[in-house]
């Protein structure tokens, strides 16, 4: 099962900042296959195509093209991520951050950062309660991206807190610790159970 993790409040986000040379829009018609390219590139392989995209993506009524990202270098899509509704179409407090990816030849520009943002706003923007995402153990990068923007990490599964603690001396940090505990604190015992379920 993948890791999760929370930011309980969608409150005090940082400013959203496109960095130097590169910009940032919403989903525009054909952007399925820049979506999949990306994706590919930086998740590995080459096995999603456009009709993958359409259908994993852009045709699911979770969709809203106002939620899914670009950032852009000289107008092409370079980094993608996509503003979800948490495991049912009629979600309407807690927002998931889904598929972020930026390709290989454009990491270190904190692009990664910006798009997650970019969801973040919208989010509140939109009236979330909270957002949540899933990740894996190995997309380091990625995981001291989301740390530094307030997400929590909350442990689901049994081999959570053990995979958490693993992590953070590969990021040149103290182990990570479950947070369960305090994201409790923080929701509504509707919106807790929901997020852990």
């Amino acid at each position: 099962m993948q890791l999760r993790m929370i930011r309980p409040d969608l409150e005090y986000l940082p400013e959203l900042e496109v960095p130097a040379g590169f910009g940032l829009r919403t989903y525009q018609e054909g952007d399925d296959q820049h979506w999949a390219d990306i994706i590919n590139d930086s998740f590995g392989g080459n096995s999603r195509t456009a009709t993958d995209a359409r259908r994993e993506i852009m045709d699911q009524d979770y969709f809203d093209q106002s939620g899914l990202f670009f950032n852009t270098y000289q107008q092409q899509p370079v980094g993608t991520a996509c503003a979800w509704r948490w495991q049912r179409v009629e979600e309407t407090a807690i927002g998931q951050l889904h598929m972020v990816g930026v390709h290989s030849d454009q990491t270190g520009h904190r692009l990664g950062r910006c798009v997650s943002l970019a969801v973040l706003h919208y989010f509140n923007l939109h009236q979330y309660t909270c957002a949540i995402l899933c990740t894996d153990d190995f997309r380091l990068p990625a995981i001291k991206t989301y740390l530094n923007l307030g997400f929590l990490p909350i442990c689901v599964d049994d081999d959570h807190p053990q995979r958490w603690r693993a992590i953070g001396p590969r990021l040149g940090l103290p182990p990570i610790e479950d947070e369960t505990d305090q994201v409790r604190a923080k929701l509504i015992d509707d919106i807790f159970q929901r997020v852990i379920g």
